[in-house]
């Protein structure tokens, strides 16, 4: 019998509260892999076929090996027939982005949804009370809300904190950046949560509609998801609006809340909801636990869609604990594995290459690094940079700067650039992918994200007509 919901979040509670034993978690661990492999082999047609032959009672946590991989392209492929019981089971339907591929259904019941939300609570709950004290912000919801995730997760979670939150998404038709900034200066918004080249246009925009970013916002933190958010791009945001950025949740329509986030900038694995390993990029080799790699994530929840070594694409550096009192794992997200580029004969990680761009660079409204071929067969960087120049700075120390790091980096010839608008195409951030919204290369063909990103670049508009 499975355990019930009350059980489970007495778990979750005692994780939280730091009262949990080695023993208590090996426990938890075996117990539930028993069970959610029981339940995906009785319920999910796909999962039954692909376990086929698998002597399921032998596995055990330390070691899945005898379990194959589940990727996008087999839940592109199965759809449906991953699910594990029908939609009429489900509290509520939500869908991938479909951006890449086949949206994908995502539906999850009234369980699954609770023991996630706990870890996003509880994290608000400390992050919140280490900036706010005991009272509660006004918090703005900028992001989708049909068929995606974002406005349910933090619209309930701020409801059950107490706190009030208004659905602001600058990118929606009801909406739009004149309107969001204006109900951001009346409400008073305190938090705005949203994907992290958000905070980059939302400041282009207050300065196209003339508002004083520092003057007229009362914004004291931007919690932020869906992308890297690096120390630098968050030192960035903190000169343009006085407010940090800091990593809020690490997740995926598909396998929830992977990470929240505490007061010190980290992100925290949700150690209870998941096992973790990880990968050797581009290989099948798993490094352990902990370490720097693909991750590759077995769902522990029941519900409708529990994941077995569901290989995400992301590049993360899982390590140990942090000092911030937080339960779980430090995890850091550096980007997705297809996001490595090639340069100056290094793969560099789009943590990399942004930690180089905005390393001490300040008042930066947006980034874009242009890659071309020399003519001696070498490479050449072109740094395109929108500057806020009385936060900046000398724009030829500027320059100096980006130089120095990105020379350092990787054995290239690189020049900057300042403009006063970018490609549009730089404020998708993450809807697609970091690299396409920050990397225009020119040495190759565009990739089939790039073209997507091109063609929704239109919908993120900062100002004048979206179509």
């Amino acid at each position: 019998m499975l355990p019930s919901e009350s059980t489970a979040q007495e778990f979750l509670r005692g994780y939280r509260d730091g009262l949990l034993s080695e023993e208590d978690f090996d426990a938890w661990y075996r117990h539930r892999l028993a069970e959610v492999l029981r339940h995906v082999t009785g319920k999910s047609d796909f999962y039954r076929e692909h376990f086929a032959g698998v002597a399921l009672e032998s596995v055990t946590p330390d070691d899945l090996s005898a379990l194959p991989f589940t990727t996008k392209e087999h839940l592109r492929e199965a759809m449906f027939s991953v699910l594990s019981g029908t939609i009429d089971e489900a509290a509520v339907y939500y869908e991938t982005t479909g951006t890449t591929g086949a949206a994908t259904p995502c539906p999850r019941s009234a369980n699954e949804i609770a023991l996630s939300n706990l870890h996003v609570a509880d994290s608000w709950r400390s992050v919140f009370a280490a900036r706010f004290g005991d009272r509660m912000p006004v918090i703005a919801l900028m992001g989708p809300s049909e068929l995606y995730a974002f406005g349910d997760t933090f619209g309930e979670v701020a409801q059950q904190l107490g706190a009030c939150h208004v659905k602001l998404w600058p990118e929606s038709n009801r909406v739009g950046f004149e309107r969001a900034l204006r109900l951001l200066e009346q409400l008073r918004v305190e938090v705005v949560v949203c994907a992290p080249a958000l905070c980059l246009s939302l400041a282009k925009a207050a300065q196209h509609y003339g508002y004083d970013l520092r003057e007229d916002f009362d914004i004291e933190l931007f919690l932020v998801l869906g992308e890297i958010c690096t120390p630098e791009f968050s030192e960035n945001v903190a000169s343009l609006w006085g407010a940090p950025a800091l990593p809020t949740l690490y997740g995926s329509q598909e396998a929830l809340a992977i990470g929240t986030g505490c007061a010190h900038r980290r992100l925290h694995l949700s150690d209870p909801n998941y096992l973790v390993e990880i990968l050797e990029p581009g290989t099948d080799r798993v490094l352990g636990r902990t370490g720097t790699g693909e991750l590759c994530l077995t769902m522990l929840i029941d519900g409708i869609k529990p994941l077995i070594r569901y290989r995400t694409g992301d590049l993360v550096r899982v390590g140990d604990r942090c000092d911030c009192g937080r339960a779980g794992s430090v995890v850091e997200v550096l980007g997705r594995v297809a996001d490595g580029v090639e340069l100056g004969g290094r793969r560099l990680q789009p943590a990399e290459i942004e930690t180089a761009v905005l390393g001490g660079l300040r008042g930066c409204l947006g980034y874009q690094v242009v890659l071309d071929r020399a003519a001696d067969g070498g490479d050449e960087v072109t740094v395109r940079l929108d500057l806020l120049p009385e936060v900046s700075g000398d724009t030829g120390a500027v320059a100096a700067g980006v130089l120095a790091r990105l020379r350092e980096l990787a054995d290239v010839r690189a020049e900057v650039s300042v403009q006063s608008a970018l490609d549009p195409v730089t404020h998708t951030g993450a809807y697609v992918s970091w690299k396409a919204a920050r990397i225009l290369d020119n040495r190759t063909a565009p990739d089939s994200a790039t073209l997507v990103a091109r063609q929704v670049a239109s919908r993120y508009a900062i100002t004048g007509e979206r179509r």
